[in-house]
């Protein structure tokens, strides 16, 4: 072993190998059971038969196929298995950044990545092995040469490759680490396995599928780069400006894409398409050139805000940090071996094998030394760099194709000389059961364990480090074929070796708890034995059988294609090590393959049959079973389980009584509940079962208590004998002072003898008679003992009856040591005498001392009390407790102040002057009382402060905190005062930060409440209180202006869109089976309540916008079908059908009219003040008009007063948003062209409406009183926008002018009878009529009313413009210093008469001097003055355009001396 190389394998030391003679050999058990004390102590142990002991080979060669397993070698070792999970992580880790990962060389060899990582971490990671420059010891400690400045390499190569992978585990900010590139020298090689042509030619084919892996990154760990796809679908997103080379072919298109926007030919396309990405680091969009767009998720991000910032774009994939902590954090998957695809006969699998292990080692099959084949199978194992594939045909049912060995009635016809081998014990199909086999009580047949498997193994093909199912024994028969090395451990090892594989591979573990359980993994035997795990080895040749022990791990390989047979059997010895099995399983929840119970009950029902070795076994097995289930039953019932049925588990399959938690096989009991009838626990697991009360659980037991002694008794009786009795009790009674029994052996012994009912001799004789000397002097002792417990509780201190003095105590105590047998009680005795010399001493010593503690005195008073003896220091240590509690209650109580109160110290005071005088008592009394006066100073003094009017300012109270903070003391009026403080700092800094930001209303109120009840002077607090009043000041202002006169609504359900458009149920019922096209919002808001709590606790104005957006949404596509139903009730229907209307719900009758807006209809006696409706102007009904709406003029100063109050209340974001439909709404009408005419030049008519046609009830006649503008005529764009505007709460002279337009267009030519006045009007609301075919102005009422509203809406214009953008748009329009007004000439005049204005603001060649372009008026509805002077304006916004001073509502003076901002520039800010 000296030679060797340091990282070549040592083969453990060879285990024993037995050869028996013929006469050994006929008893298999036997000879088995004579070999355990050597072979035990290796795991295993080979066995030759007898020369000339070859059974034939029996197996249906023809008829064998099986599909093998797929083992590739350096998976199956843990630590090799470790690393490449670690690089497999490190190259995903590179690959989502667009990176391929190679590793580098060192010293000509490759460098070792997961050795590297995992170093640097054990010396404290990479900052601290730079800081303190351990790179040597890193190189030296990875089996480098010293001096060659190695160190410096493998710092590059970490901080290079490892470090960014280690500040991504650690959750470091890396957003992406190093740079991605990862720039790599000429010399480093991919990640891939070196493969060794010259030494395996057997390639992956169709007739061959066994051979090499594949170079592990030549496919599947190369990375494709498709570079040019990304550049073309993003461009100047993911290579910048020349970084990406734009092919001229087109491209195929990725199949996801995260963003789907063509590419722009221009630069100006590119630019607007990078403006749609905005790094998530800073927020910004700038440095377009910069951002980098994540591969996965689309998210982009600067490259200088990257941390450490990259300097250059990388060339592959880049993932951001959120796409690569969701990749590299999968789960892995368990590992396991996988199904080969092809199926294999017995004789294509040799001819695989045989070509693959003469081809790898290039040298016939026979010729290849086997210590070769060894130190290659480890050498494969433990490399990374070479990936060998070989299959395993394992686990092969000898049942379906017939084992290697003859038997009975096969098919397999034996010859006359050959029959022996039939009966023969070491047949693998008869030894598990033998008589003196426990497995032949099974009554299943277990393949594997009773009938046995079959193995084909190849070169290289191996079997992991495991135990046997129930920690049985197992032989392996190798029938023919190349020999099988095998390793094994002793079962005393087996936690030992757990424990070291966890150790070394902890990663699989924890991926993989189980993993020992799934063959699957092995390690080198020479790292268990460094660790100090005993391993021995063999090498079984064809014809040699190789025994396991019990629990002891083992492992191997096949030295190339042989065919084995294996099976499990377990002797008398096993049965406590199956039963601790079964405990092992129930703590892994790991199944049984049979029910231990019910195989001990099947052998003691054969007691009578069985042997005195097995019976003794099973005595013993079935005593600890009987016992454990007679504890579980009675725990069952104390927990309230008291149903129970007897059920017969020998009849049910093991999956159908398998413990739901442990997976245990349930065979005397188990628990169900009616809840779940198909499935049960086990009594360790009753709690386990289902959430019902253990009341209503059932106890399902095959056998009762009583019916299992009986099967006890038979093996019992079976396995003892009376000269066994017998010379147990001459041991006992002659054994030595060391080696006594205790009375209960005795007595064990007696009762045996009854039970078994042994014959009366002398020594049955004088054995009782020592036992009840025994118990006599026993119960002499336990009254002594007793009598300790009752002293404690006796009045008085004087000698009781029952107490000894200590001479009579030692006189008893060696009376019970001349015993022949221990008592009990005896030790306990002596210890009590060594209690009271050792109580006599500590009293002394206790009393010498000043004022020693409580506890310590009254230990020892317990001491003495429990002692039962005369002790006449008691009284003395009594009186001396009294005092030291006193002292420590003063003591503790002032060790906490928190519960040291006024009346706790007088209470103390009180009790301190009943006690014996004594100095350290004196002192402490002093004490209390100096600090009794102090809190009572303080106490009155925090009362006055707290009470004090006007309050103390917060300086002053806290001044008296601190002072009061040194008085050790509970004092409830200065913790009131220090509450007070704290509660008054912690307002103000809430004021404080309301003052921060715009505050909502009930927070502002909560505040002032809040301060009410703090006894502080609070300086913040009048300053809120009185923005409090300004709020509800403006809520009134605001109510006055829109709540109508005793109105039932509120001002916050006026101002919010309606959430309820159909007020009666009559109208729901209407519009039940019409699917409302509502738009799904994430916040339910079907009622005011609803909406209100949405604004209340909406972040900002913006959110409060679109939830009153949803809100406008839902009203509109509600009163839509409220519209649509109501004007069907007016079609032509039978007299029967006519519908139910008006509040009074009646059918309709005389004189209607009918809502413009919900389109329902009333009788004019039912609607107040009816007769005050002026023609040409919608009508409302109650339910539908719901407040004064006031002119814009008069609403916009109520949000400008709001906005300088700067609180927030939800009828301000509502008022905010009336204002912005209204402005939304009055845009929308000035884009609108109306026609004044039909095309045909008269007005249609349309029945139903016109105030002249007479409609047929179901009891009279009726007609509308006022027409309304018919729903079939109108387009939806006209609908919706007059919908729109009569439900605005604002009154805007746009509706007038829109609802007239609407209604002489619509109206039947009855209706043109109306006054002149109102047509001129109809005239001026449009923009696009002649001028000439204008009627002359009249001086009416009508006119009247057109004046007024013209100057409303140029008012309310003008104070939108003053007043909301007076001092936010100053900043950002740039002001003339100075206007002039300007004149129009003549000419100008005569052009505009006889061309439309239209045509002058479209047609820019209009003018004929180009000079005066801009004389034309820009305002929507000009009113093209005339006269001899007219006066303009121009807009002091961004456009800069002129307007008649009359066309926008502004006079000279203010032209002159104010700025002036067109609607249309308010808009625009506005809505930005």
């Amino acid at each position: 072993m000296t030679n060797s190389r340091p990282n070549e394998f040592i083969p453990p030391p060879e285990c024993p190998v037995f050869e028996p003679s013929w006469e050994e050999f006929a008893d298999p058990f036997g000879f088995i059971n004579k070999i355990r004390p050597i072979a035990e102590n290796t795991g295993i142990c080979k066995i030759r038969p007898p020369p000339g002991w070859q059974p034939p080979f029996a197996c249906d060669v023809d008829r064998l196929h099986f599909t093998p397993r797929i083992q590739r070698l350096n998976e199956l070792e843990a630590q090799t298995r470790v690393k490449l999970n670690f690089l497999d992580q490190i190259a995903k880790f590179w690959e989502l950044q667009g990176c391929t990962l190679k590793i580098p060389h060192v010293e000509r060899k490759t460098l070792d990545l997961y050795v590297l990582y995992k170093l640097v971490n054990e010396e404290g990671g990479f900052d601290v092995v730079c800081k303190e420059r351990r790179w040597t010891q890193i190189a030296l400690r990875m089996g480098f040469a010293p001096g060659k400045a190695v160190g410096s390499h493998l710092r590059a190569h970490y901080e290079r490759i490892l470090y960014p992978y280690y500040l991504f585990q650690a959750g470091a900010n890396l957003m992406n680490s190093q740079k991605p590139t990862l720039t790599n020298d000429t010399k480093d090689k991919e990640y891939k396995s070196h493969d060794l042509p010259q030494r395996q030619s057997v390639q992956p084919a169709e007739t061959c599928t066994i051979a090499r892996r594949a170079k592990r990154t030549e496919v599947g760990r190369c990375f494709k780069s498709e570079q040019g796809e990304v550049c073309e679908n993003k461009p100047n997103l993911r290579r910048r400006m020349g970084s990406c080379v734009a092919k001229t072919e087109p491209v195929k298109e990725i199949p996801v894409q995260v963003k789907q926007e063509p590419v722009e030919p221009t630069a100006e396309g590119e630019k607007s398409k990078v403006e749609q990405y905005m790094c998530l680091a800073c927020g910004g969009g700038g440095d377009e050139d910069r951002l980098l767009l994540c591969d996965g998720c689309d998210d982009s991000y600067h490259t200088f805000c990257l941390i450490p910032p990259l300097h250059d774009v990388p060339k592959g994939d880049w993932r951001c940090p959120k796409c690569l902590a969701q990749e590299c954090g999968k789960p892995q998957v368990a590992f396991g071996f996988e199904q080969a695809s092809r199926d294999y006969t017995l004789r294509t699998f040799g001819d695989m094998a045989d070509s693959f292990k003469s081809d790898y080692f290039n040298m016939p099959v026979h010729m290849v030394p086997t210590e070769l084949v060894e130190k290659e199978f480890w050498r494969l194992v433990s490399t990374i760099e070479e990936d060998v594939t070989v299959e395993y045909g394992a686990d092969i049912a000898s049942k379906d194709f017939g084992s290697g060995f003859p038997v009975k009635n096969g098919t397999f016809k034996v010859a006359p000389e050959e029959e022996a081998y039939l009966s023969s014990g070491w047949n693998l199909n008869n030894m598990p059961v033998l008589d003196a086999s426990v497995l032949t009580h099974v009554t299943a047949d277990i393949c594997g364990m009773k009938l046995p498997w079959l193995y084909v193994g190849m070169c290289f093909s191996s079997f992991c480090w495991h135990i046997e199912d129930h920690w049985s024994y197992s032989i392996n028969y190798l029938h023919w074929g190349e020999p099988k090395t095998w390793y094994g451990a002793p079962g005393y090892a087996a936690e030992q070796l757990e424990n070291v594989m966890k150790n070394l591979a902890p990663e699989l573990f924890e991926s993989q708890p189980d993993l020992l359980h799934q063959l699957v993994t092995i390690m080198n035997p020479n790292v268990l034995m460094d660790h100090g795990l005993p391993i021995y080895r063999t090498n079984q040749c064809a014809g040699e059988f190789v025994i396991t022990f019990p629990r002891a791990y083992h492992s191997g390989f096949n030295q190339g294609f042989n065919f084995a047979e294996a099976v499990n059997f377990c002797t008398a010895d096993w049965m406590p090590l199956g039963r601790q099995c079964i405990d092992h399983y129930r703590s892994l929840n790991r199944y049984c393959v049979f029910s231990h119970d019910e195989m001990t009950c099947n052998i003691a029902a054969k007691a009578d049959s069985l042997e005195l070795e097995l019976a003794s076994a099973v005595q013993k097995d079935m005593s600890t079973m009987i016992q454990e289930e007679k504890e579980l039953r009675e725990q069952a019932y104390k927990m309230g389980l008291w149903h129970s049925q007897q059920v017969d588990y020998d009849v049910l399959p093991d999956e159908e009584r398998q413990c739901a938690k442990c997976r245990t096989t349930c065979y005397l009991s188990a628990i169900t509940c009616p809840c779940s009838p198909d499935q049960l626990v086990c009594l360790h697991h009753i709690q386990d079962l289902c959430a019902c009360p253990v009341s209503s659980y059932t106890l399902n037991y095959k056998y009762t208590l009583s019916e299992l002694n009986p099967l006890f008794q038979a093996v019992a009786s079976r396995a003892e004998s009376y000269d066994d009795w017998a010379s147990k009790v001459n041991e006992i009674l002659k054994a030595n002072q060391d080696n006594k029994s205790d009375l209960e052996e005795l007595r064990s012994l007696i009762v045996e003898a009854e039970k078994k009912m042994y014959p009366e001799t002398d020594l049955l004789n004088h054995l009782r008679q020592i036992i009840q000397n025994a118990e006599r002097s026993a119960s002499m002792a336990q009254q002594l003992l007793n009598g300790k417990r009752q002293t404690r509780y006796r009045s008085g201190g004087g000698k009781s009856p029952n107490q000894l003095t200590v001479e009579e105590l030692k006189l008893f105590v060696n009376q019970l040591y001349e015993l022949p047998c221990t008592i009990r009680q005896a030790p306990f005795l002596k210890a009590l005498l060594s209690r009271v010399e050792q109580f006599q001493q500590q009293s002394s010593d206790l009393l010498a001392e000043d004022m020693p503690g409580s506890s310590a005195i009254q230990g020892l008073l317990d001491e003495g009390a429990s002692l039962d003896v005369e002790l006449p220091q008691l009284a003395v240590l009594r009186q001396r407790l009294e005092q030291a509690r006193w002292v420590e209650a003063v003591q503790q109580a002032s060790e906490q102040p928190a519960s040291l109160s006024l009346d706790c110290m007088r209470r103390l005071i009180d009790q301190g002057v009943g006690l014996v005088p004594h100095a350290c008592v004196e002192r402490t009394m002093a004490r209390l009382q100096e600090l009794l006066t102090v809190c009572e100073h303080w106490e009155e003094k925090a009362h006055n402060m707290l009470t004090a009017r006007p309050h103390h300012s917060i300086d002053t109270l806290e001044a008296a905190i601190q002072e009061v903070d040194n008085i050790p003391a509970f004092l409830p009026n200065c913790v009131q005062l220090k509450d007070c403080v704290n509660r008054a700092k912690e307002w103000i800094k809430e004021a404080d930060a309301v003052g921060g930001r715009i505050p909502f209303l009930s927070t502002l109120s909560e505040l002032v409440s809040r301060a009410r009840g703090i006894p502080v002077m609070l300086e913040p607090l009048t300053r809120l209180e009185s923005l409090v009043s300004e709020v509800q000041a403006w809520k009134e202002s605001a109510a006055k202006t829109f709540l109508l006169r005793n109105s039932s609504h509120s001002l916050l359900e006026v101002l919010c869109p309606r959430c309820e458009t159909g007020p009666q149920k009559s109208r729901s019922k209407k519009v039940k089976d019409v699917s409302l096209p509502c738009k799904k919002v994430d916040v339910k808001l079907d009622s005011l309540f609803d909406v209100e709590r949405v604004l209340s606790t909406s972040k900002d104005t913006a959110s409060a916008m679109a939830t009153l957006a949803d809100v406008r949404q839902k009203e509109l596509e509600s009163l839509s079908i409220l519209r649509t139903s109501n004007e069907a009730n007016f079609q032509s229907l039978p007299s029967c059908l006519a519908p139910t209307v008006c509040l009074c719900h009646t059918v309709p009758a005389g004189p209607m009219l009918q809502c413009e807006l919900c389109r329902d209809a009333y009788h004019s006696g039912c609607v107040p003040g009816f007769k005050d409706i002026q023609a040409g102007q919608p009508w409302l009904c109650p339910l539908c008009k719901r407040s004064e709406k006031p002119p814009l003029d008069k609403v916009l100063p109520l949000l400008a007063s709001l906005q300088r109050i700067r609180v927030r209340l939800p009828e301000g974001d509502a008022l905010r948003y009336v204002i912005e439909r209204t402005v939304r709404w009055q845009h929308s009408v000035q884009q609108i062209s109306l026609p004044t005419q039909h095309p045909n030049g008269k007005a249609r008519h349309i029945s139903g409406i016109a105030s002249s046609q007479i409609l047929e009830g179901s009891k009279g006649s009726y007609y509308m009183l006022q027409p309304c503008i018919p729903l079939g005529d109108l387009s939806a764009e006209l609908e919706e926008l007059l919908v729109e505007g009569l439900l605005l709460q604002v009154n805007l002279p746009e509706l007038q002018h829109l609802y007239s337009s609407l209604l002489n267009r619509f109206t039947p030519s009855q209706h043109s009878l109306q006054s002149s006045e109102h047509d001129h009007q109809y005239h001026i609301a449009q923009d696009r009529s002649p001028p000439h075919r204008s009627p002359p102005h009249s001086k009416g009422q009508d006119g009247v009313l057109e004046t007024k509203k013209e100057k409303v809406e140029k008012n309310s214009k003008r104070r939108l413009e003053k007043e909301n953008l007076e001092g936010h748009y100053r900043d950002k329009i740039k002001k003339p210093k100075k206007k002039k007004p300007k004149m129009n000439k003549e000419r100008r005049r005569e052009e505009k008469r006889t061309i439309s204005p239209s045509n002058s603001l479209s047609d820019p060649s209009y003018s004929e001097d180009s000079e005066e372009d801009w004389s034309v008026c820009s305002a929507k509805r000009c009113q093209q003055p005339e006269g001899n002077e007219v006066n303009w304006v121009q807009c002091d916004g961004s456009c800069n355009q002129w307007f008649h001073q009359i066309c926008v509502g502004v006079s000279a003076e203010q032209a002159e001396n104010e700025d002036y901002i067109c609607v249309s520039c308010a808009i625009n800010d506005l809505t930005e």
